[in-house]
């Protein structure tokens, strides 16, 4: 777990400080946004290896917010995390290049798998990216 760069978005305050402090326990760097405009802010200066995403929020929601986010940055990471069971937005979070989905209250090392696995993907993506670019 340990060098995972995690980004999490949520607009409810105390669930991204505990999340925050429990993943920061385990080795895991976190950085918080508020919302999808403070996220995309803080993306344009430090890219993550995962974006944790709540997807309802005021002012830019998650989905909004993951658009733009691929758009920026393909190879980040996007686990979409909502109270709100519809497999609608989920569906159109995978559509939007989502990692996965999880829903609100998660179970912390279910969470934790899933980040270690984004990461992962992400780490490999870009080391295929980065061979193909030394062999030509």
């Amino acid at each position: 777990m340990v060098g995972i760069n995690v980004l999490l978005v949520d607009d409810e305050e105390s669930f991204r400080k505990t999340l925050g402090k429990r993943l920061g326990k385990r080795g895991i760097v976190v950085e918080e946004a508020g919302t999808g405009e403070e996220a995309l802010e803080k993306l344009a200066a430090h890219v993550p290896d995962v974006i944790l995403l709540d997807v309802k929020m005021p002012g830019m929601d998650g989905l909004t917010a993951l658009n733009k986010i691929k758009q920026k940055e393909p190879l980040v990471e996007v686990v979409m995390l909502t109270g709100h069971a519809s497999m609608e937005i989920a569906i159109r979070g995978m559509e939007l290049g989502a990692f996965d989905y999880l829903m609100k209250p998660v179970e912390f090392e279910e969470l934790l798998y899933k980040l270690e696995d984004a990461a992962k993907r992400k780490r490999h993506q870009e080391s295929r990216i980065e061979a193909r670019t030394q062999f030509r």
